[in-house]
């Protein structure tokens, strides 16, 4: 006669459809955030003027903001692949965490792109920057970051009783 032993280990149960949806998720909203932070480098640093003077240069920020977010994701994508992917994996959902890792990486960027030897403070434009970071990182926050590991379901305990 033999006898089912009770399981202790725990099962982690993954739900395909949801990682697919944030997967899309991700994307999407890591593709906002660089249209976003690049929008805003470019109002930030060539000023926003008067818009009912000049339409053209409402024109020639966003365009500038567009092929400077081209860039920008190229520059950030390893590091924000690495901060998505903690995320994901420990379920990560606060916006402080994503405002300030964005912020974090968007200033360690333009911090180490500078050819001149800065002795002290920081760049010129750095609060531009990091101020982009963070509405790049509440962006994504808004629109994946906020379900960060909803793919991954609660653990199960799986436990059968023999008789």
């Amino acid at each position: 006669m033999t006898t089912k032993l009770p399981q202790d280990e725990s099962e982690a149960m993954y739900s395909a459809s949801r990682l697919f949806f944030q997967l899309l998720r991700i994307s999407f909203g890591f593709v906002l955030a660089v249209l976003v932070l690049g929008v805003f480098i470019a109002w930030g640093f060539f000023g926003h003027g008067d818009d009912a003077s000049e339409p053209y240069a409402i024109v020639a920020t966003f365009s500038t903001g567009a092929i400077a977010a081209s860039a920008i994701g190229g520059v950030v994508f390893f590091p924000a692949l690495v901060a998505i992917a903690v995320a994901e994996v420990l379920r990560l959902r606060g916006i402080m965490f994503h405002v300030g890792v964005a912020g974090a990486i968007a200033l360690g960027i333009w911090m180490f792109g500078s050819n001149e030897l800065m002795t002290s403070g920081l760049r010129p434009g750095s609060s531009v920057v990091l101020a982009g970071g963070f509405l790049a990182g509440f962006t994504y926050w808004l629109v994946a970051g906020r379900l960060s590991g909803c793919w991954m379901s609660a653990t199960v305990a799986n436990s059968e009783s023999g008789g």
